[in-house]
């Protein structure tokens, strides 16, 4: 990158953010830190009004706006690509938002550019096999992101699917996870007195509060993900898998706590972190005799007792 394409990237950069450290421009544009004061100094001379310094962090004067933007062809396709995946995982809320910013952001391509993007449209489609959380009509997710910057607590009316009882909840969020092909509140709820997970789906109704909460007295979403992961009750199982049959784990085996894998010749040796042994055995029964556990011992067991249970149950027929 030349240096005038790096000073307008720098620029852009310190719009993008309420604060910029000279450190993070530096990993960013993989520059020293002289040479981002030297860049920042050239800005500020050229009449832009970086205010900050060395140290302290740089910030944009408010008001100050650059022309617009214009995106290179693989700037504007890798938003193409985004917003294609926004419809299949966010609701109506968010996607209506992300289609209005990708015609913003079409309007200041060129005439190529706009044609390049039109005809990407056309040839990119994105198929999953396990299809979003459709449960519910409700489009709460723009709502919840307010409630997660802004610190508002939400009020929700909230259907649980193990007692089939609808309760009325407080919670102080902390982040939105997407996980299991749904979206879910992760926050402190008032009711229970802890940390809850609510499956957007399952809200019917959600109303945030003027009031906020304090943010220090909670962990961050990525805190609270670690504290999960370190408290979980995981088992390592290793099993060694015949090559011609491993090819088809495929993503099975991530979903299943796959960690590593070492070539043993004819067979793969895999190691794993489950949370239930149970589980885990159902589905290396799905490979009969093209699996062989080495490791723990109750997995074996387990196997042999649901190898036994459905002989005997095809038996009786």
């Amino acid at each position: 990158m030349n240096r005038i394409d790096r000073l307008h990237a720098i620029l852009t950069h310190l719009q993008s953010k309420k604060k910029v450290t000279a450190q993070e421009m530096a990993d960013r544009f993989n520059i020293s830190l002289r040479t981002v004061y030297r860049d920042v100094k050239a800005l500020d001379e050229s009449g832009v009004p970086v205010i900050g310094e060395a140290g302290s962090g740089y910030t944009i004067m408010e008001g100050y706006r650059l022309p617009p933007v214009m995106f290179t062809q693989e700037e504007a396709s890798a938003l193409l690509l985004g917003a294609k995946l926004a419809e299949q995982f966010t609701d109506g809320s968010v996607k209506r938002h992300f289609n209005a910013a990708l015609f913003k952001i079409k309007a200041v391509l060129r005439g190529p550019d706009k044609e390049y993007v039109d005809s990407l449209t056309e040839h990119v489609e994105i198929l999953i096999r396990n299809a979003p959380d459709k449960e519910s009509p409700q489009q709460f997710l723009a709502q919840l992101q307010q409630a997660v910057v802004h610190k508002y607590i939400v009020h929700l009316q909230y259907r649980s699917n193990m007692k089939e009882e609808t309760t009325r909840r407080a919670v102080e969020p902390i982040g939105l996870l997407y996980y299991g092909s749904a979206w879910h509140l992760i926050g402190w709820c008032r009711l229970r007195g802890d940390y809850r997970d609510f499956r957007v789906s399952r809200m019917l109704s959600v109303t945030l509060d003027e009031r906020t909460f304090d943010p220090g007295a909670h962990p961050s979403i990525q805190q609270y993900i670690e504290q999960i992961r370190a408290s979980s009750d995981l088992q390592e199982a290793i099993v060694r898998v015949s090559k011609d049959r491993a090819k088809y784990l495929v993503e099975q085996k991530y979903l299943n706590g796959f960690v590593s894998e070492e070539d043993m010749g004819a067979c793969l040796r895999m190691k794993f972190l489950t949370s239930s042994i149970f589980y885990f055995a159902r589905w290396l029964l799905m490979y009969t005799d093209a699996v062989i556990v080495e490791e723990p011992a109750t997995l074996k067991e387990q196997l042999r007792k649901l190898s036994e249970k459905l002989a005997a149950h095809h038996a009786s027929y």
